[in-house]
């Protein structure tokens, strides 16, 4: 028996998943990068919101071209018109709020791993602006005390491992090591997620004794690149 489907569950209206067979592939490549440049033009925009002529510019096409992109973007809430001008839709605030559950389950695996391994607590954090943000926790299950770190947890970017860590240049430190910079007591190592294009991010162990940088640090460094993989 079929069920029907509940609008409710999502702002975004389902479309069929099937492929169109009338549209040619390459045809419809084009038109689906010129529908993701034509919704980056409307979030990039600075100032007041872009008119049609402004995107048909900014994209290359005609205006009549930019009429057609709009249509599926505003029926999935994604953007809005306010006349002549587009600004960005709520539904671009639904997408934007499964990315963290999803980075969050694609990472504990890695997460888990090295907080068993090396029995102390791992985070993944992510930077937000100027503030970095935990966003998955890993307690290892089978030490008598470690560090409890709650998700959610925000502090300055340049401060901490995990901070200063999201930024590192692909050919420059592994890892980060700090002492007490965000809580007395606590030493940290972290190394950056690196390769996920648009993401700044870092693993990170926190612990109440002293972590040696040089043995911990190899194995932050690799545990941040198997998240790389797990979210590429």
């Amino acid at each position: 028996m079929t069920r029907p489907t509940d609008p409710a569950r999502s702002p975004l209206p389902h479309r069929p998943r099937g492929r169109d067979d009338s549209a040619p592939p390459k045809e419809t490549s084009l038109t689906l990068e010129r529908g993701l440049n034509l919704l980056q033009a409307v979030a990039e925009a600075d100032g007041a919101a872009p008119t049609i002529s402004d995107l048909a510019a900014t994209v290359g096409v005609s205006r009549a071209a930019v009429y057609r992109l709009l249509g599926p973007l505003q029926a999935r809430g994604l953007v809005r018109r306010e006349g002549s001008r587009v600004r960005l839709g709520l539904g671009v605030l639904w997408v934007a709020g499964r990315v963290l559950p999803q980075l969050r389950f694609a990472s504990l695996p890695a997460l888990r791993g090295l907080a068993e391994h090396v029995g102390a607590t791992v985070h993944l954090t992510v930077a937000d602006g100027g503030e970095a943000q935990a966003i998955a926790v890993v307690e290892p299950s089978w030490t008598s005390y470690h560090v409890s770190y709650r998700v959610g947890t925000r502090h300055p970017v340049q401060r901490g491992a995990a901070g200063r860590a999201v930024d590192l240049p692909p050919n420059g430190p592994r890892w980060v090591v700090s002492s007490g910079e965000l809580h007395t007591g606590a030493y940290g190592v972290a190394a950056p997620v690196q390769g996920v294009p648009g993401l700044r991010a870092s693993v990170g162990v926190v612990s109440l004794e002293p972590l040696v940088g040089d043995e911990v640090g190899p194995l932050v460094s690799d545990t941040a690149r198997a998240v790389a993989e797990a979210l590429r």
